[in-house]
């Protein structure tokens, strides 16, 4: 059997460690919404949910939970804004839509205790935007008469940027 050479083996291991070294560089690339793009989610989820008939607020967070949108229709309660901004931010805080957050962190359930953090709202209506495979914000829409209704109107807005986010 023939052997591989020292210098042989040397640049198969630096081939195969390239890839290892440019990701230990000490820092790495996100993408982020638009703040215009955000708007326009915010913009399509508020108008769904008015031809719904529904009064709501609508917010826009970003990967790490800060608002980039925000949007209130007039007879919205005084409550709908932090409330959509906090199921946007739990969605993104825990990566899963507020829906099946309810449902894992439900009463009598081992993650049940979670839902006293602060900010949390185990509510529905918080949905994650992903574009690429990659969490790039949620958006929270508060103000319907269900969590469910909530979820439908913040869909509609993801499905207004699709074409704007997807590589």
């Amino acid at each position: 059997m023939k052997r591989a050479t020292p210098l042989a083996a040397l640049l198969v291991a630096t081939a195969l460690s390239g890839p290892a070294q440019a990701q230990d560089r000490g820092t790495y690339s996100l993408r982020h919404l638009l703040p215009e793009t955000a708007a326009k989610a915010v913009r399509a989820a508020l108008e769904d949910c008015r031809k719904r008939g529904y009064q709501v607020a609508v917010a826009v967070v970003d990967r790490s939970g800060v608002v980039q949108a925000l949007m209130r229709d007039r007879f919205a309660g005084p409550h709908t804004p932090s409330t959509a901004i906090n199921k946007g931010w739990t969605a993104v805080s825990f990566r899963t839509n507020t829906t099946d957050f309810a449902v894992e962190t439900a009463l009598g359930k081992a993650a049940s205790g979670i839902r006293h953090l602060p900010n949390v709202v185990a509510v529905g209506g918080g949905v994650l935007i992903e574009a690429g495979g990659s969490i790039v914000g949620a958006i929270g829409v508060s103000g319907a008469p269900t969590g469910e209704a909530d979820e439908q109107c913040a869909k509609a807005g993801i499905a207004a940027i699709k074409d704007d986010i997807e590589l």
